[in-house]
């Protein structure tokens, strides 16, 4: 994978703009502009955007603890869900803190 890169950053270079740049244009070629981002991830993705283990995030899913939904027989995690699990996550690691000092 590093070869790729380099050999992205050679290219783009060479064409005088940035690898982002870059990137971009090869994303719209399909003719309309598409959107990076999921609304609903697999258990799966929304694991890896936590940084946390697949186990650990289907614990998470089946405790109720990060909010998922059936799409038809798929299982799926709200982008949004996770944003709110680590905001309470966060705001619970504050108090924990206040109550600590």
């Amino acid at each position: 994978m590093p070869e790729t890169s380099l050999e992205l950053a050679r290219v783009a270079r060479a064409l005088g703009t940035t690898e982002r740049v870059l990137l971009r244009l090869i994303a719209d070629q399909g003719g309309g502009t598409a959107d990076p981002t999921l609304v609903a991830l697999t258990v799966e993705e929304a694991a890896r955007r936590l940084g946390v283990g697949r186990t650990t995030m289907y614990a998470l899913v089946a405790s109720g603890e990060v909010l998922s939904v059936t799409i038809g027989r798929l299982r799926r995690v709200p982008a949004e869900a996770l944003k709110e699990y680590v905001a309470a996550r966060t705001a619970s690691a504050a108090s924990n803190v206040a109550l600590a000092a």
